[in-house]
């Protein structure tokens, strides 16, 4: 499912969007992109409210960090990571898969 233009998405920002209507956050870093799901586990707070530091999201609400990369709990008061999807950029176009990734 296409989601976001690679132009419209400069290195280091992330968004959110819709996905078969659940929210998900698109990262790029570094050129790369990935999406995980856009809720902490502890209050369900978006994540796209939070600060993104290179491949490292953080919870606006109690600070809880994630790697966008892979959707793991890095610190914070949650005791679980985040679902992850898979990403695929084709041309100027950045696509989700709509099951979660592995």
């Amino acid at each position: 499912m296409p989601v976001a233009t690679v132009s419209a998405l400069a290195p280091g920002t992330m968004k959110w969007v819709v996905v078969e209507r659940e929210r998900v956050l698109i990262a790029n870093v570094d050129g790369a992109f990935y999406a995980l799901r856009d809720a902490c586990g502890h209050r369900q707070e978006p994540l796209s409210k939070g600060r993104l530091e290179g491949h490292v999201v953080e919870c606006p609400l109690h600070f809880a960090t994630f790697d966008v990369r892979t959707g793991k709990l890095l610190s914070g008061p949650v005791a679980e990571d985040v679902r992850t999807y898979a990403v695929q950029v084709k041309d100027d176009t950045v696509y989700v898969k709509r099951a979660p990734s592995p």
